[in-house]
């Protein structure tokens, strides 16, 4: 299946999706900050949630015993959040959700994560997309550090549309990370840890990665 459906975290990044997709094969849904939480919340809340319900229709397969991959609209559900805690902490939660109620979306592969550049560097007129920082490294080692600039993207809202089509949607460029069940076990694990109701594994986990995040809003 060609048709791809990108949850879009934020409302910058849902305008600019919206505007720099290709109708015939793009759907995008918008998703207002963060979802549910999944972990404290009781079914009958979930599906009170007006952004999970959307998700869910938009899918199209049902959820839980429910569940029929056939009825899936879309062969390619692709997340797409900042490269920040927050887009992380997104991504997570709905891994969560994908992994306890559509867990079959996952097993057959429909699941995907969106990876945006994190770096435009211009030198001479030309632009130079990096996704990371070895990526980045490389290229001034190629062509030099005279004249570039370097623009390090915190969020997909910061890219016009075009440019999140060029880097992050076209499927002639784009790089997707496609979701394996392992990925969302250790999703839900995480998850587990950082909105259950147990004080003593998140602070120990905050405390563990306090050095690599900054800025953890839990």
């Amino acid at each position: 299946g060609t048709h791809n459906f990108a949850l879009a975290s934020g409302v910058f990044v849902h305008n600019s999706a919206k505007q720099g997709r290709n109708r015939e094969f793009h759907a995008v849904l918008p998703l207002k900050g963060k979802i549910l939480n999944v972990e404290k919340a009781r079914l009958a809340n979930i599906f009170a949630n007006k952004e999970i319900v959307s998700l869910v229709t938009a899918i199209g397969t049902g959820i839980g015993e429910e569940f029929n991959l056939e009825k899936a609209r879309y062969h390619k559900t692709i997340i797409m959040t900042d490269a920040d805690v927050d887009g992380a902490h997104i991504r997570t939660l709905l891994l969560t959700f994908f992994f306890r109620y559509m867990r079959p979306l996952i097993d057959s592969g429909y699941v995907y994560i969106a990876q945006p550049p994190l770096y435009k560097l211009a030198k001479n007129r030309k632009d130079y997309y990096l996704y990371n920082e070895a990526a980045l490294s490389r290229l001034i080692r190629e062509i030099g550090e005279d004249g570039i600039t370097l623009q390090r993207y915190k969020g997909l809202g910061e890219m016009n549309p075009t440019q999140l089509w060029e880097t992050t949607m076209d499927p002639e460029n784009r790089t997707l990370l496609q979701v394996t069940i392992d990925d969302a076990i250790e999703a839900d694990k995480l998850f587990t840890i950082l909105m259950g109701t147990e004080v003593g594994p998140r602070r120990e986990f905050i405390e563990a990665h306090a050095r690599e995040v900054k800025n953890l809003d839990v």
